[in-house]
């Protein structure tokens, strides 16, 4: 089964992430991208620190990278990240397009190019983060393919900006505290 974990966050996200990732590991069995706001240079620490965390790599994605199991990615930061069918599996695409929702990474760009994949299942996380980044492009992806969406939930987000205006949709499968995530993402997969 071909699938991937595509997670966004933006204020508080690396906190979050530090609380999700070390139950990202080699059971996983599928592939992870995350799309989290920052400014240059501090993308590659993150993925260093969060590397720490799990059994499996947590890299800085690069332009034309080939996307494989058990491998956590991370949005370069400044440029979106999309990912597009490769030789019958998948890679990253770098653009250094305009902002969007006044962001570059833009998480919207990278679930909206999930479209046009060859995954069986996608599971969308929507973490802590202001503004509504992610929303559209989930709308867009439920359109086109089967996927499950979690968000973080009020109380344990810094901000529920994100994850508010996902939940506003019909589109939510399962809002968890973020101490869960980890664990209904792995329930998500076996299901």
């Amino acid at each position: 089964m071909n699938k991937i974990v595509a997670i966004a966050c933006s204020t508080g996200g690396p906190k979050a992430l530090q609380s999700i990732i070390p139950s990202l590991n080699s059971r996983l069995n599928c592939q992870v991208v995350i799309v989290q706001h920052m400014t240059g240079g501090f993308t590659k620490t993150l993925s260093e620190r969060l590397n720490l965390l799990t059994d499996i790599p947590v890299t800085e994605a690069f332009d034309g990278e080939i996307i494989e199991d058990n491998h956590i990615y991370i949005a370069k930061a400044g440029y979106h990240l999309k990912i597009k069918p490769y030789r019958g599996g998948h890679k990253i695409v770098l653009e250094d397009g305009e902002l969007r929702e006044g962001v570059k990474p833009c998480a919207n760009y990278m679930y909206e190019s999930l479209a046009e994949c060859k995954y069986d299942e996608i599971i969308c996380v929507v973490l802590t983060g202001m503004g509504s980044d992610g929303t559209e492009g989930i709308m867009y992806l439920k359109e086109k393919k089967n996927i499950r969406v979690i968000v973080q939930d009020k109380d344990t987000s810094v901000v529920f900006g994100m994850p508010g205006s996902v939940l506003k949709t019909d589109i939510v499968c399962t809002v968890s505290k973020i101490e869960d995530i980890g664990k209904e993402i792995l329930k998500q997969l076996e299901g």
